[in-house]
């Protein structure tokens, strides 16, 4: 993943930010992997909501996603 560190969370998990993403801007989300799941987060709300995907529910996802793009 290209991106920046953007935070180590009380849930002591690295966050992620695209470095496509701006800090004006309002779509960004953040990622956090652990061996066995992918967290994702509104960069603007840190500390709310998150959800988590296993590692293929994010790979199908992503599959998915880049073809829409």
């Amino acid at each position: 993943m290209n991106g920046n560190t953007t935070t180590s969370g009380a849930d002591g998990l690295a966050w992620f930010k695209s470095s496509y993403s701006t800090s004006d801007g309002p779509e960004c989300v953040e990622v956090a992997a652990t061996p066995d799941t992918v967290h994702v987060r509104d960069s603007k709300g840190q500390l709310g909501p998150q959800l988590a995907f296993g590692q293929t529910e994010w790979s199908v996802f992503i599959t998915y996603a880049a073809d829409r793009v």
